[in-house]
């Protein structure tokens, strides 16, 4: 039996994942949580084999959140479950100690699959983010977009202002001070050469960072 926990901030989300998981023979839901204090905690009082994991819940940044969950519990594996299509959240997450990743668009196929692929101690991506993978792992294969220099929290502020929100409302969904998002932002500004907002929209749609 592949004894699953749900991670997911949306009720109506967790419980579509979990019909899913429901009908699947050989599986079950021992546990869900709607935010990351709640995902340490099911790892800690609960036994189970796979987290499907939402990379975009309020509150510590989902790359923080695996990474703890790994500290936790080295051999826990880990399905991240997003609405980014980006490679480059792929990456960051399976670098981070995720043993899959999938979008949500795509789970109501692929669930299934996915969880008994990692649950058997294999990885479950998508050829691109493979094919990505291996070309940094390659002896000069590290000519990196100026992006992938950001560190995980800047690069989850940095999604955030190009879709358009605020500084104050990123400090309040991040549980960050305004200071600390306004330090962020500058560093990650400095980082890509750029100078303002509009530039930032601008490199995040010719780079594909951009959600349309």
């Amino acid at each position: 039996m592949i004894r699953v926990v749900l991670a997911d901030d949306h009720a109506i989300v967790r419980e579509g994942l979990k019909r899913i998981v429901g009908d699947v023979e050989g599986m079950s839901v021992v546990g869900e949580a709607a935010d990351g204090t709640e995902v340490i905690k099911r790892v800690r009082e609960l036994e189970f084999d796979v987290l499907v994991l939402d990379l975009s819940m309020p509150g510590r940044s989902g790359m923080e959140l695996i990474k703890q969950v790994k500290a936790e519990k080295p051999k826990l594996r880990i399905l991240v479950l997003s609405m980014h299509q980006e490679t480059q959240y792929a990456m960051r997450a399976i670098k981070s100690g995720a043993s899959g990743y999938l979008t949500k668009e795509s789970a109501p196929g692929q669930l299934e699959q996915a969880i008994r692929k990692i649950a058997g101690g294999g990885a479950y991506i998508s050829a691109e983010v493979a094919e990505q993978l291996a070309l940094g792992a390659m002896p000069g294969g590290g000519d990196d977009a100026p992006h992938e220099s950001l560190s995980d929290r800047e690069f989850q502020v940095f999604k955030l202002l190009v879709d358009g929100v605020s500084v104050s409302d990123i400090a309040g969904q991040l549980n960050l001070s305004v200071k600390t998002v306004s330090t962020h932002k500058a560093n990650l500004l400095q980082k890509l050469g750029l100078s303002n907002q509009t530039e930032l929209v601008r490199y995040a749609m010719k780079h594909g960072l951009a959600d349309t």
